[in-house]
C-alpha cells in the first residue's frame, strides 16, 4: 500500500490563453482543498445532456492540464468541474445563466450520473490536491493527441458517443462521453501523470501508471489480470476509498520455490 504526496492547434491554444499569476492552489494539511475566493475566476456552462461543462471564460493556469479539448473548446468533467468549483476557481452556470451551487454539484456526484461516483471523485480530488495530472482513462486530451500518439485508439472507448453535430458539422462531437461510461465496469478509469510544467494535450505521453478505483471491495485475482491486459504495459495502481481514506495498492507476481 502506498499513500504518494507528492496550445495546442486550437486545441492547444485556447487553454494557455489568460494566465493568471493567482492560479496557486491553497490546501490545508490533510491535502483538502479550501475554498478560494477570487477576484478572476473561470466561467463554465453546464450541459445536463452531456454531463460535462464547456469552459466559456478561462482564467488562470489550470486548464493546461484540466479539461478535454475539441474543436477550440475545453469540456470538463463533473469532477474537474466540482474540483475547481471547491477552489472557487470557477464559476457555473445553467444554460438559463443561472449559477449552479456546490450543494448542486454534490447531488449530482451522489446520484452517480455523468460517469461519476463519490469513490472516483475524493480519488480525483486527492491526486490532484498533490500535484499530479489526470485524464480519463480512454479519452483523449485532444483530437491532436490522437494523430500524434503512435499507439492505435479505440475510438468506441474514447469517443463513446457518436459524432454528431454540435454547432459545426466539422465539429468531433462529445455528447454523452462521460455520461455513457459505466462506472462499474472493470477497466481503468483514470490515466495519471506525474507533476510536469511541459505537459501539453496534443502530446501527453504515456501516463506513469493507470489508476483503477475498486467500488466496495479490493478486486479479484482474476479481475486485477483482466484489468492488466488493458494497460498496454503501463504499470497499474489499485485505490480503495474506505470513510474518505484513499489507499493505492500494487500487485507483483512471485514465484514461490517448489519444496521438498
Amino acid at each position: 500500500m502506498e499513500d504518494k504526496t507528492s496550445g495546442e492547434d486550437s486545441d492547444d491554444e485556447v487553454y494557455l490563453q489568460n494566465a493568471s499569476d493567482e492560479e496557486e492552489l491553497h490546501f490545508s494539511s490533510d491535502s483538502m482543498p479550501k475554498l478560494q475566493f477570487r477576484n478572476l475566476k473561470s466561467k463554465s456552462c453546464w450541459n445536463e445532456e452531456m454531463g460535462m461543462g464547456e469552459v466559456i471564460e478561462k482564467n488562470g493556469k489550470m486548464w493546461v492540464t484540466t479539461g478535454i479539448v475539441r474543436s477550440g473548446k475545453i469540456y470538463s468533467s463533473i469532477e474537474e468541474t466540482l474540483y475547481l468549483m471547491e477552489l472557487g476557481a470557477l464559476h457555473l452556470l445553467d444554460n438559463g445563466g443561472r449559477s449552479i451551487s456546490l450543494i448542486e454539484m454534490y447531488e449530482k456526484v451522489a446520484s452517480r450520473k455523468s460517469g461519476c461516483c463519490w469513490e472516483l471523485f475524493e480519488v480525483y480530488r486527492h491526486l490532484k490536491s498533490l500535484g499530479y495530472i489526470i485524464g480519463w482513462h480512454g479519452v483523449a486530451w485532444s483530437l491532436k493527441s490522437i494523430k500524434s500518439s503512435h499507439k492505435p485508439v479505440d475510438l468506441d472507448v474514447t469517443e463513446k458517443s457518436k459524432l454528431v453535430d454540435m454547432g459545426s458539422k466539422s465539429e468531433l462531437s462529445i455528447n454523452k462521453l462521460f455520461g455513457e461510461l459505466q462506472i462499474n465496469d472493470m477497466r481503468p478509469d483514470f490515466d495519471v501523470y506525474l507533476p510536469n510544467s511541459r505537459f501539453r494535450k496534443s502530446s501527453p505521453g504515456d501516463p506513469s501508471f493507470l489508476l483503477y478505483v475498486s467500488r466496495g471491495h479490493p478486486p479479484s485475482r482474476g479481475e486485477i489480470e483482466a484489468l492488466e491486459r488493458q494497460c498496454g504495459g503501463i504499470h497499474l495502481k489499485i485505490c480503495l476509498v474506505t470513510e474518505g481514506r484513499v489507499s493505492f495498492f500494487t500487485f507483483d507476481k512471485v514465484e514461490l520455490p517448489v519444496l521438498p
